[in-house]
């Protein structure tokens, strides 16, 4: 209520407020990994009006040789690598788990947003991080030079491309097996969910993701839509089987969620705008 110089009262009819947009409201998504990665992508879809399914799909376990990366390690901490090529927070994990901490002459690179953000909330500092979250980024951008050591430790399954690409460059790469990816099995009732559509949309995180979700809900129902976390993971998940519906364009959880609610907004349009 508003009050004049003359004394006339006016009612003010209270402004509306603005419709809050959430694309994902009534979605139900599986999220296929636990941990911090999963309440992190459980917290963002929350906040596009989703509602989060979290069923881990895959675990880690030490590597079948750990004494092998124990060894590794050891030249690492003692500055036997002049770069540290860091590809997953899971290799993060294993780090923190070692007790290592590598010397300030050997430098550090890190490929995505999400383990570089592992890696400073771990207390490492990042050297080098490609703008181009990937391995094909990493090698594109690589100024490090030839003749340098470097240290590689990934899954024991994972692409040898980048391993490659350092060495074609002339750097003396090293891959260790950090850690082994096995398969777990799905609540029954979240099976029963994907089957019955109930689940309507699925995040595939990596190619372990990819052939768990193939092994595990195949055939997935044809409504359900399939983003990726980028176009390697992407590959992999069409060589599972799978339909994929939307790439996400960086590797970052971020990027991964912003990918579907951009398809829950225009499924038809290959190149939406960036949900902000």
């Amino acid at each position: 209520m508003s009050v004049l110089r003359d004394g006339t009262t006016i009612e003010r009819t209270p402004t509306a407020a603005l419709p809050v947009i959430k694309p994902l409201l009534g979605w139900r998504v599986l999220v296929p990994r636990g941990g911090k990665w999963g309440d992190g992508i459980a917290a963002q879809l929350r906040s596009f009006g989703a509602q989060p399914v979290i069923a881990p799909l895959i675990n880690f376990a030490r590597p079948e040789d750990p004494a092998l990366l124990t060894a590794a390690l050891g030249r690492l901490r003692d500055g036997d690598y002049d770069w540290l090529l860091v590809t997953s927070a899971t290799t993060v994990d294993v780090l923190v788990g070692h007790g290592v901490r590598p010397p300030k002459s050997t430098r550090i690179a890190a490929v995505g947003e999400t383990t570089a953000q592992a890696l400073q909330l771990a207390g490492y500092r990042v050297d080098f991080v490609p703008s181009d979250h990937s391995a094909r980024g990493l090698l594109k951008e690589w100024s490090g030079g030839s003749g340098l050591r470097a240290l590689l430790p990934q899954s024991e399954i994972a692409e040898q491309a980048l391993l490659q690409g350092l060495l074609e460059r002339g750097v003396d790469a090293e891959f260790v097996a950090a850690y082994r990816t096995v398969g777990v099995g799905a609540p029954p009732e979240v099976i029963a969910d994907v089957a019955g559509r109930r689940i309507r949309a699925i995040l595939v995180s990596s190619g372990s993701v990819a052939r768990q979700i193939a092994a595990q809900f195949s055939p997935l129902p044809s409504e359900a839509v399939v983003v990726c976390i980028g176009p390697r993971t992407a590959f992999d998940a069409r060589a599972a089987g799978l339909t994929v519906h939307r790439i996400a364009e960086e590797r970052s959880s971020a990027s991964l969620v912003r990918a579907l609610a951009e398809f829950a907004i225009d499924p038809h349009d290959a190149h939406p705008p960036m949900v902000s």
